[in-house]
């Protein structure tokens, strides 16, 4: 198990100590002499750091009650004889490096270096796992009987999810006492390495392509009609979360596949690691068996004759390269489940060729690919209006170019063209006869502003619906990608993502209000992938001065979202409308996020108002 190392004598030097305690080192490195009689909850201390980081220990006893012989691999070893603090675990990773020859139930006697591996490295922001590495393992018997699991239940798990981080520490929470009775991420930090299990419980994450999902602990914890768990501000981040694997390799035992509100039936019992990707992780020895039950796509109902439709869908990097299964699922989704809308902004259409990174830039095959398959599967013969990026200059995967565009039914709502418009022009706002109007139609807005370095540009148009103008403004925000997890060390997390989303956000605000500024009851719609909370600074941002308001908080707080993250269901998709548009249907379109077989990792949203 790679890691950050520095060295370490048996009196940690106090720079280093304030060092890891900060999670800015993981100890790894040989000190002096080994200590003797040293027990596995004297390594794991009362802190996220083991006071022994960085030291030698000799004849560690324990049950090795979890062998992993694939990724990370070791063994876990957990003492019978517990102490009585329960803020310290009984049980430790063993890192081996390569398989492990112990089984489990074999009782052990290790040597080897404490160390605390961070998984994703220093910069992640992730908690360590205290480990013992370099091992000398002595099997002293085989056969034992395993230490009785804990229990992690609704009412073992506390309400509260974390402390505060230390000011003078960065925010960290490694150097803090542990107060398992207090807070979610101390009682899981107090069970680091322990086998633990939990009973039948539900699905609240999908199973994903990496063969894990997540369920919850805590049944009415921000619970919604669909079976998922809620993600409605930055303090509620859902306690009864954990993240489920197993031990056995997928060749050996294929991982079951779950959607959301399915539930994991029976024990499910096993060490409590914690993972790179979403934190504490009990990696099942015993897995339990999914009930299925039967959660069903949704769809939306037709808009009237009277009323426009207009969506948002992220198609997930889609190029002419991509199963033409995968074409005819999105269009059946967009004919089906969307009842196709008049007016279609997608997100992550990529260039011709995909992510060949040879230059080109156009998307015209995948759009007549994509809307060819609409039509086959009974819908409208769509348009599309769109803007080609300059080369790589738009973010996302290397060499394809994704962007935003506009479809759109040429038999319900048409498109009022103002030619000019191209990657780095921007569009502007006019009047013409007391009525706002477009510079640029299609064109980008302020493609030269900072904020929208390496990320896609937002795409305006210019639409006519029974004789009234909509404007409508297509997204793609910037990726929460460099953002710390739920479990970070540092409390509250470090969202580095949000600056540049703020920013984006205002130059969107700054254009709507121009708009407004013109005309004061034009119909603008906002839409797309803002990779942002409803409640967030961004989209504070957008709304700023009663310009848009968001329109998925129309919906119940229950079903406001639009992605399943860690079996967080949370918003990042949003439709936002200027003030004329107080009248409105809304539609978070549930297909995609909370099945474990996904056409896009995103739902759509729906719009439905008459201008």
């Amino acid at each position: 198990m790679p890691s950050s190392v520095v060295p370490r004598s048996a009196a940690l030097s106090a720079v280093v100590a304030a060092a890891l305690a900060a999670g800015l080192l993981a100890a790894s490195t040989a000190s002096a002499e080994p200590d003797a009689g040293v027990r596995i909850h004297d390594i794991q201390g009362s802190t996220r750091i083991s006071p022994l980081a960085g030291q030698q220990v000799s004849d560690v006893t324990g049950i090795v009650t979890g062998v992993r012989t694939y990724g990370s691999k070791g063994f876990w070893i957990q003492d019978p004889q517990a102490d009585a603090d329960p803020a310290t675990s009984e049980g430790v990773f063993v890192f081996t490096s390569s398989a492990p020859t112990v089984a489990v139930g074999d009782s052990v006697k290790v040597s080897g270096l404490v160390g605390e591996y961070i998984p994703g490295g220093v910069s992640s922001g992730n908690q360590s796992v205290t480990q013992i590495s370099k091992p000398t393992v002595t099997v002293v018997s085989s056969g034992n009987a395993l230490p009785a699991p804990v229990v992690v239940n609704a009412k073992s798990v506390p309400g509260a999810y974390a402390p505060a981080g230390d000011p003078a520490a960065g925010n960290s929470v490694n150097a803090l006492p542990l107060n398992p009775r207090k807070y979610a991420l101390d009682y899981y930090e107090s069970l680091e390495g322990t086998n633990v299990k939990i009973g039948s419980s539900r699905v609240v994450g999908a199973t994903d392509p990496y063969s894990e999902l997540w369920v919850t602990v805590k049944p009415r914890e921000n619970d919604n009609r669909r079976g998922g768990a809620v993600y409605g501000s930055y303090t509620a981040q859902n306690t009864g979360r954990l993240q489920i694997q197993q031990l056995a390799p997928i060749a050996q035992q294929p991982f079951p596949k779950a959607n959301v509100g399915d539930w994991l039936t029976g024990t499910t019992e096993g060490p409590l690691d914690f993972n790179q990707f979403g934190g504490y992780t009990l990696v099942a020895r015993t897995l339990g068996t999914v009930a299925d039950r039967g959660l069903e796509r949704e769809k939306t109902r037709a808009q009237h004759r009277g009323e426009l439709a207009v969506a948002t869908y992220n198609v997930e990097n889609l190029d002419p390269s991509d199963p033409q299964e995968k074409f005819d699922a999105l269009a059946g989704a967009v004919v089906e489940n969307l009842s196709s809308p008049d007016i279609l902004a997608l997100e992550e259409i990529q260039d011709d060729n995909g992510a060949k990174n040879d230059g080109t830039v156009g998307a015209e095959q995948t759009l007549k690919k994509f809307t060819d398959a609409i039509v086959a599967a009974g819908g409208p013969a769509y348009q599309w209006r769109t803007i080609d990026p300059e080369n790589n200059k738009d973010g996302g995967e290397p060499g394809g170019n994704i962007r935003q565009v506009f479809l759109f039914n040429p038999k319900r709502v048409s498109f009022t063209d103002r030619a000019g418009g191209n990657a780095t022009t921007a569009t502007g706002v006019v009047g013409e006869k007391g009525k706002a109007a477009l510079t640029l139609s299609p064109g980008r807005i302020d493609p030269a502003n900072a904020a929208w370095e390496n990320s896609r540009k937002p795409l305006a148009g210019e639409f006519a619906f029974r004789g009234r103008t909509v404007f409508v403004i297509a997204n793609h925000f910037g990726s929460k990608g460099g953002d710390e997890g739920l479990a970070s060390h540092h409390q509250p997390p470090v969202r580095s993502s949000e600056a540049k989303r703020l920013l984006q956000a205002q130059s969107v605000n700054a254009f709507v209000k121009d708009i407004l500024k013109v005309q004061r009851g034009a119909d603008v719609v906002v839409l797309g992938d803002i990779n942002d909370f409803e409640f967030s600074a961004t989209s504070k941002a957008l709304s700023d001065g009663g310009a848009l308001y968001p329109a998925i908080k129309s919906l119940p707080r229950s079903e406001r979202y639009s992605y399943v993250f860690q079996g967080n269901s949370q918003v990042l998709d949003q439709i936002l409308t200027s003030p004329s548009i107080c009248d409105f249907s809304y539609d978070s379109v549930h297909i995609n996020a909370e099945f474990a077989d996904q056409n896009s990792d995103h739902d759509p949203q729906v719009l439905r108002f008459r201008p």
